[in-house]
């Protein structure tokens, strides 16, 4: 909306058309989705707390945890809004990925809100059942990926790309992009839920990778940039560093209550949206494999749910002493912030490690 005011104006007063630069826009983005974070989370913090939602802790987990009974939840909320407003205000929104990317983020948080609803405020624990959360997240996913397949008209745009080699790319056709781009988009989406079980573990790996994100974007959607590097030219891929910039500077904003001790909690409406971001993102931007790598916290906490729950199937053992497998860590002795800062921290190291595929190839 913004934009297209300052391209507006920038017909009569040339400065303005420095709006047209994403890099700008990006930096705007940021400082602006931090600012809403900031200025709404008290106040939502406060309502939430007024109405009571709170969040329920199980008694079969760390014993510290349960402190954290009654802390307000469903707090994702504030980042979808900051993020929603920001994306509207800096993008171009002419562009189709800026209302895929859009549609997707708040489609799983419409999901996520009424698992949280029916948790803390019909009090049923379970929520969504299993079935039929996996039935909305499915027909969302497989909607955008459907989407993305069939408004694909580049080579590129359904290429699956090797990471660390200029020329290894497997062409997967319409329907094995769809399959793949459906998986990521879903898979990312739990496993950042998965993740999301102490102050601040979640949010943090999520700014991160949404940074390295829009670096890729911003190249992917420059013709001689993507040349240079060797990665694939999408054209309008660019606008979705906006994006991105918005999702880092709503997560920081929202990382500012949510550290220990948290005062308020994400939720699924925030987890299952932020994950299908990413994931989305990647698809977009043809760069799964390096999501996989650079969000190897989030990988590591879903392969531990499934290799708990099958080994218990299995054999009646459990591998871990729980899972996620943050929860292991916390009950072999480790403090909240230590699992937390130093998942943190290997999530930077790879990071780093996925944004050097673009020069090491």
């Amino acid at each position: 909306m913004l934009l297209a005011l300052f391209q507006w104006l920038g017909q009569d007063i040339r400065a303005f058309n420095v709006f047209n630069y994403i890099t700008l826009r990006a930096v705007l983005a940021t400082m602006t989705s931090l600012v809403i974070t900031f200025v709404v989370g008290p106040a939502m913090i406060r309502w939430l707390t007024a109405m009571k939602i709170g969040q329920a802790v199980r008694d079969d987990g760390p014993q510290t945890h349960l402190t954290k009974a009654g802390t307000p939840t469903m707090g994702g909320a504030l980042i979808l809004v900051s993020i929603a407003v920001t994306t509207l205000l800096w993008s171009e929104l002419r562009n189709p990925y800026v209302w895929v990317v859009l549609a997707t983020t708040l489609g799983f948080g419409v999901v996520g809100w009424v698992d949280d609803y029916r948790k803390v405020v019909h009090k049923n624990p379970k929520g969504l059942s299993a079935k039929e959360k996996y039935f909305w997240l499915s027909l969302i996913g497989g909607g955008v990926a459907l989407y993305l397949g069939l408004s694909a008209n580049l080579p590129a745009q359904t290429e699956l790309i090797v990471p660390f080699f200029k020329s290894v790319k497997y062409p997967l056709g319409a329907i094995g992009f769809m399959i793949l781009s459906y998986f990521v988009i879903v898979g990312t989406s739990n496993a950042v839920n998965l993740t999301d079980g102490l102050d601040g573990l979640a949010i943090m790996p999520t700014v991160m990778v949404a940074g390295a994100l829009s670096i890729f974007a911003y190249a992917t959607g420059h013709f001689y940039f993507s040349h240079y590097l060797g990665i694939p030219f999408i054209p309008g891929a660019g606008e979705l560093t906006v994006f991105c910039a918005a999702i880092v500077g709503a997560g920081l904003g929202f990382l500012w209550f949510n550290a220990y001790p948290a005062e308020v909690f994400m939720g699924d409406v925030g987890a299952l949206a932020l994950g299908a971001a990413l994931g989305v993102v990647a698809v977009i931007v043809r760069q799964e494999i390096v999501l996989f790598i650079m969000g190897g916290v989030f990988v590591v906490e879903t392969l531990s749910v499934m290799l708990q729950v099958g080994s218990f199937k299995l054999t009646g053992k459990r591998i871990f002493r729980m899972a996620p497998l943050h929860h292991h860590f916390e009950l072999k002795g480790w403090k909240e912030t230590q699992v937390v800062v130093r998942f943190w921290i290997i999530t930077m190291m790879l990071v780093l490690f996925g944004l050097s595929t673009l020069k090491l190839r």
